[in-house]
C-alpha cells in the first residue's frame, strides 16, 4: 500500500470520470482497499462519519447501487436518509432543483443522486453547498460503477495497465459503458467495444479525446473482441431506454446467438480471464446461466468491492481528506 489514502482529495463533488485524473482513480481505489475489510469484521461498523448526514435521493429504480451507498454510509456511522422518486416532491410536480433547495435547508453533507436526466447531479451541485455524488444520470455517467469495476479488475488481475478490457452490449445508453471507457483509458487499460452497430453510437472512441482515441477499439464481432481479452464485461439491453424508438435487433434470441456469452465464446479469451456484469443481468440474453454463476465470474465481487468503493467517495466527499475541508 503506498501513502496515496493520505493524500487530500481535490474534488468537491463526485460528477463523473470524466473529472477525474488517474491518480484521482488510484487514491479512490487504494482507500477503498483499506475499507474493504470491515464488511469481514464481527460489527461492521467504524465511527468515521459520525455526526456526517448523507441523502440518498434515488429518482430511478435502483437496488444495487442504493443499497450499497445506504451500506457504505452506515458502515461509516453517518445519519443515513433514503428518498425515491414514488416518495419525493418531484411526483408531485416540484423541480428538481426546488427539491434540492429543499433538502439542502436541512444541512446535509453529502447529496448522491440518481437522475433520469443527463447533467442532473452536474446541475445540482451548482446549487447546494453539500457535496454531490452521481449515482448515474441518463445516459450520461456512472462514475462509481466504474470505480468499483477498477478496484474488482485490479484485485483479481494485480493491475489494471496494459489489460485488453473488452464491454460487450448495449453501448449506446449505457452510462456504465461511458464510465469504464474513461476510467480504464486513464489507468492505462485497452477497451475493446462490441454490440451490433445500431448499439455503439458512432465516435465513441472519442469519447475522453485523444486518450481514449489510444486506448478504444470497436468490434463488430464477439469473437473478435473476445479474442485474448483479460476481461469480459457484459452489459444489458436496456429496453426501459428504447421506448418510442425504432428496434435495434431483430429479437432477443438473435442478439443472443451472436452477442450472447456463452462457455463456448468465453474460450475465445485469455484462460485466465474474468467475468463482469453490473446488473441486473438478463440471464440467457447477453450472458448464459453458466457463465454468469461460473469459476470465473466476479459479479458478487464487484458488489463487495462496490461498498468498499462508495464508503471511500463518502469518506473523502463528506470530509474526511477533501481539501477545501482541510484548509
Amino acid at each position: 500500500m503506498n501513502d496515496s489514502p493520505k493524500r487530500a482529495f481535490p474534488h468537491r463533488h463526485l460528477l463523473g470520470i470524466a473529472h477525474l485524473e488517474a491518480i484521482d482513480i488510484l487514491h479512490i481505489l487504494d482507500l477503498a482497499d483499506t475499507f474493504l475489510e470491515i464488511g469481514d469484521r464481527a460489527i461492521k461498523k467504524v465511527p468515521t462519519l459520525r455526526g456526517r448526514t448523507v441523502l440518498n435521493v434515488f429518482l430511478e429504480n435502483s437496488t444495487r447501487t442504493r443499497v450499497s451507498f445506504e451500506i457504505a454510509g452506515k458502515r461509516m456511522s453517518a445519519d443515513t436518509i433514503n428518498i425515491s422518486g414514488s416518495g419525493s416532491s418531484t411526483k408531485k410536480g416540484e423541480s428538481m432543483l426546488d427539491t434540492a433547495r429543499n433538502l439542502m435547508a436541512m444541512s446535509p453533507d453529502v447529496i448522491v443522486l440518481r437522475h433520469g436526466a443527463a447533467g442532473g447531479p452536474t446541475m445540482i451541485a451548482r446549487y447546494v453547498d453539500a457535496a454531490v455524488i452521481n449515482a448515474g444520470d441518463g445516459t450520461h455517467e456512472h462514475p462509481t460503477q466504474a470505480l468499483l469495476d477498477c478496484a474488482t479488475i485490479r484485485r483479481h488481475k494485480g493491475r489494471i495497465e496494459g489489460l485488453q478490457v473488452a464491454i460487450v452490449g448495449d453501448i449506446d445508453h449505457s452510462r456504465v459503458a461511458r464510465s469504464n471507457i474513461l476510467a480504464l483509458s486513464k489507468l492505462g487499460a485497452q477497451v475493446r467495444l462490441c454490440a451490433p452497430a445500431t448499439l455503439i453510437p458512432r465516435g465513441i472512441e472519442a469519447i475522453g479525446g485523444d486518450l481514449t482515441r489510444e486506448h478504444v477499439a470497436v468490434f463488430r464481432r464477439l469473437e473478435d473482441a473476445l479474442d485474448g481479452a483479460d476481461v469480459v464485461m457484459m452489459l444489458r439491453i436496456q429496453n426501459e431506454r428504447m421506448a418510442g424508438e425504432l428496434p435495434r435487433f431483430p429479437n432477443t434470441r438473435e442478439y443472443s446467438r451472436y452477442f450472447g456469452l456463452s462457455t463456448n465464446t468465453l474460450d475465445r479469451a485469455r484462460p485466465d480471464a474474468i467475468v463482469m456484469h453490473p446488473g441486473p443481468i438478463n440471464r440467457g440474453v447477453e450472458m448464459m446461466p453458466e457463465v454468469a454463476d461460473g469459476e470465473r465470474s466476479v459479479i458478487l465481487d464487484q458488489v463487495t468491492y462496490g461498498v468498499a468503493v462508495r464508503m471511500a467517495v463518502l469518506y473523502l466527499l463528506g470530509g474526511g481528506l477533501r481539501s477545501d475541508a482541510l484548509a
